[in-house]
């Protein structure tokens, strides 16, 4: 409220001093032809100034504004792949009955454009996720996740993140998973009924860690050619790959 007044307060006295100036003149010059011509010159400007600055510069500025939003967001997304994100997805795919048929999907070389990228993202949004519990060490998963929870919890509370919906979306099934498994002291000992829930806040987990892995993978490639190439050299989902480099 206090700020509407201030502009209020200013845009009069602006108005005010405009129209002191133009007696000014007329009592200097006695031409109020003149004035008039100009006036009406300088109002006609002003469309094409609003114009100018609204469609335009302003225009210009967002985009710029949002490129480094996504900058910034992105290096978040790298951190988080890199301190725990990787480390899930090779503990998901590694019991997953089905990876062959998405494995062969991920096997991201420098020769993807951003039609490949596409395409297989469309695919594997509609593909099924699914793992084997049973080969999953969940006392060693629910270490790995809780010895994290104050990252995570950091990454949640950044404002930053509200840009990009789907890696949100991420944070809050990894998070959601760190309570399930952090609020159950006997990991080792869960009913059947218990082991099947925490499977589907598995299985929700893996899916969304797969399709934002992909993206990122796409803005490495495009962006950062030396991240892309260890991010190759470190899939997952390539049971070939070499941190070395071999040629």
């Amino acid at each position: 409220m206090k700020n509407i007044r201030w502009q209020i307060v200013l845009g009069s006295i602006l108005i005010i001093l405009s129209i002191l100036v133009y007696i000014i003149h007329y009592i200097i010059f006695r031409d109020p032809h003149h004035i008039f011509i100009y006036m009406i010159g300088d109002i006609a400007f002003v469309f094409f100034e609003i114009l100018l600055v609204t469609l335009v510069i302003h225009s210009l500025l967002n985009k710029k504004e949002l490129q480094e939003k996504l900058e910034k967001l992105n290096m978040l997304i790298g951190v988080f792949f890199s301190v725990v994100g990787v480390k899930l997805l090779t503990r998901f795919s590694d019991t997953d009955p089905n990876l062959d048929d998405i494995k062969k999907m991920l096997i991201v070389d420098e020769k993807w454009s951003d039609k490949n990228f596409t395409q297989i993202s469309k695919v594997l949004k509609k593909q099924k996720y699914k793992i084997d519990i049973n080969k999953i060490n969940l006392k060693e998963l629910k270490e790995l996740i809780v010895t994290q929870g104050d990252f995570l919890t950091r990454l949640l509370e950044n404002p930053i993140l509200y840009e990009h919906e789907s890696f949100t979306e991420l944070l809050r099934t990894v998070f959601h998973l760190y309570e399930e498994l952090e609020y159950r002291k006997n990991i080792s000992k869960l009913i059947e009924t218990d082991r099947n829930h925490i499977r589907i806040d598995i299985e929700r987990c893996y899916k969304h860690l797969v399709l934002q892995w992909l993206s990122y993978m796409q803005h490495l490639k495009n962006n950062y050619p030396y991240l892309f190439s260890l991010s190759m050299r470190t899939n997952p989902f390539d049971t070939t790959a070499s941190i070395e480099i071999k040629k």
